[in-house]
């Protein structure tokens, strides 16, 4: 990645993609957060400066700076990579941590972050703006929807379907061809045997509905 980047977000997944591009020795130039505490602050010595919607500094996107959304809210996560494609006709960055394994005949959107051991199996789909934690892994033929989120060391099983702004935990296990609807929730810890509904929370070995 030859220009420096914006990360919109200074918290904790802020952090992890601040973390994952410099694991690569890429530039960022600063990261953008509306807590008015964290401006003016660093962090790992990058400096926090304005709000996600600074347009003095997002006016830069495009041939001088990458962006990344690093929000730690999914629907804040979503509609500030709205704006950024509508109003400066940019589109987010992936930020996979160098210690991250992902195929090359891996399928990725944008915006993705993958985090330090994680695993992004050949056939593996990744829609946009995924985060993909530390040790989680994608097995081959599964699909992340957009805006999901799998914790620390998920498993996402062969063929198994993740929707859109679906949540699975840290550690769940998602077995083969299981679907997740949009936005349904696995708990941490969770073993997924059947289908989760659209906007459902499951929990438990064999998971079941909370």
């Amino acid at each position: 990645m030859e220009n420096p980047v914006i990360i919109l977000g200074a918290q904790t997944v802020g952090t992890a993609a601040l973390d994952a591009f410099l694991s690569n020795d890429v530039v960022v130039y600063c990261l953008l957060d509306d807590d008015k505490k964290l401006q003016g602050t660093e962090l790992l010595d990058v400096p926090v400066m304005g709000n996600t919607d600074d347009g003095e500094l997002l006016k830069l996107l495009g041939k001088k700076c990458e962006v990344f959304v690093a929000t730690d809210d999914t629907a804040s996560r979503r509609s500030l990579t709205e704006m950024l494609r509508n109003e400066y006709e940019a589109v987010p960055v992936n930020a996979i941590h160098e210690r991250a394994s992902v195929s090359n005949h891996a399928t990725l959107g944008h915006g993705n972050y993958v985090g330090p051991n994680a695993v992004v199996a050949a056939t593996a789909t990744l829609g946009d703006g995924c985060l993909v934690n530390g040790n989680a892994v994608v097995e081959a033929r599964a699909t992340v929807g957009n805006f999901a989120q799998l914790g620390s060391g998920a498993l996402i099983g062969a063929d198994v379907q993740v929707g859109e702004q679906a949540f699975v935990g840290a550690g769940a296990v998602v077995v083969a061809g299981v679907k997740i609807g949009d936005k349904a929730r696995v708990g941490a810890g969770s073993v997924v045997v059947a289908d989760v509904p659209n906007g459902q929370t499951v929990f438990g070995n064999p998971a079941v509905k909370v």
